[in-house]
């Protein structure tokens, strides 16, 4: 028996939109799933002009290009006039989805996959040489964006939205260069709002509160953290997601001279980790860990004065930190030079910047640097001592001082 005849523009543009059944079309556009078997049938009734417009929008290209045949050639739905022309700027080149070739339902999976190894190169590739692959795929990701409609489209704008904030994270962290960090994480705020993910936004979002945090401007950072915290509050928040937040308001008022209010905000955050939640962490939070809150605790400790305490807290944030995180042993080696150049330990302070510059020679992290450069200047009246010079030598030798001059 020949196959039975159907509207194959439709059903094609269904599954590469990423509704992969006729009830799941169906869901999406608030109909029984009767009315899409009967668009996809030999000869397609026209859609009532809301249920058209809404055909269009979900599926990303007009009705003539879906199958439909208007009974009088009038009344078609323009998508070409909606197109993207309201997309934010940098996620869109084209005119419109009604002109682009529509991709496969399968490019949500295959950009998501290249974003996922990103993720995991970050801990261990170089900043620099990361930066630019991260960049290539931001840029395929826009291209793609509108030629994808429907779930397809939400999928990868949600993957283009962690890329963004992945290079931006590198920009502000790893490459010390927070102006371009700041139009790079608005890309990402606008790749995850067209993925409609609030919880991502809401990591762009406390993200974008360290630029001001590090340059002392801490309502600007306390702003950016109150829309971090409403995006959260939209979505299904981890406790880790939560705690990370609050670890991200104390670095800011730490940043800001505030250190006996991070102390509380860290407090809350352990009391947040502890009780836990229903919801699961979403992947994208790699860089958040029960340790890593003990790296942030020492760092309140020792700027509040509490030497004794930041040490204990610092010493065993290094002792549980996994090795493959050389970024934040290096952050924490920089901090336990720093309670040690404080407690009037002018060679213990040497011994751990030592450390911080060997990890930066395998891994460079701007961030661990800024750390040593710290201590090194409130080492300043012990600089006649071997120590002290000792980590000159190092701080200052050839490979160092062109690698941080390059960056």
């Amino acid at each position: 028996m020949p196959p039975k005849s159907s509207n194959i523009r439709l059903k094609s543009a269904r599954l590469a939109a990423g509704y992969h059944s006729q009830q799941a079309l169906a869901t999406a556009l608030g109909v029984g799933v009767r009315q899409v078997r009967r668009w996809e049938s030999e000869n397609p009734p026209w859609p009532q002009p809301e249920l058209g417009e809404a055909l269009t929008r979900v599926l990303g290209q007009d009705l003539d290009a879906l199958g439909f045949t208007s009974p009088d050639g009038r009344g078609r739905p323009d998508a070409r006039r909606r197109g993207l022309a309201g997309a934010p700027v940098g996620l869109a080149s084209v005119p419109s989805q009604a002109t682009a070739t529509m991709q496969p339902a399968s490019v949500a999976a295959d950009f998501e996959a290249v974003t996922r190894s990103h993720r995991r190169l970050y801990w261990s590739v170089a900043p620099a040489t990361l930066h630019p692959a991260a960049i290539a795929h931001a840029t395929l990701g826009c291209a793609l964006l509108p030629e994808t409609a429907g779930q397809t489209r939400q999928a990868v704008a949600a993957a283009l939205a962690e890329t963004w904030l992945l290079a931006g994270r590198i920009e502000f962290f790893d490459l010390g260069e927070p102006d371009h960090a700041s139009s790079t994480y608005l890309r990402a705020l606008q790749a995850a709002g067209e993925a409609d993910a609030p919880l991502l936004g809401s990591a762009i979002l406390a993200h974008t509160a360290f630029i001001p945090a590090w340059a002392g401007k801490r309502d600007d950072a306390a702003e950016r953290m109150v829309a971090a915290r409403t995006y959260a509050r939209r979505g299904a928040p981890s406790a880790e997601l939560l705690a990370w937040l609050d670890a991200v308001e104390a670095e800011c008022e730490t940043r800001c001279g505030n250190p006996r209010t991070a102390l509380h905000l860290i407090s809350h955050a352990e009391d947040v980790l502890a009780a836990g939640t229903e919801h699961p962490s979403p992947d994208w939070l790699d860089w958040f860990s029960p340790v890593r809150l003990a790296a942030f605790k020492g760092n309140v400790q020792l700027k509040a004065g509490h030497l004794p305490q930041a040490r204990t807290t610092l010493l065993d944030a290094l002792a549980e930190i996994p090795a493959a995180e050389a970024k934040q042993r290096t952050v924490i080696y920089g901090d336990l030079a720093a309670v040690e150049a404080a407690a009037g330990n002018p060679d213990e302070a040497c011994k751990y910047a030592l450390s911080a510059l060997d990890q930066l020679q395998v891994t460079w992290y701007a961030t661990g640097m800024d750390r040593v450069r710290t201590v090194r200047r409130t080492l300043a009246p012990h600089q006649n001592e071997q120590c002290v010079r000792d980590l000159d030598d190092r701080l200052y030798g050839w490979s160092t001082t062109v690698s941080a001059l390059a960056r």
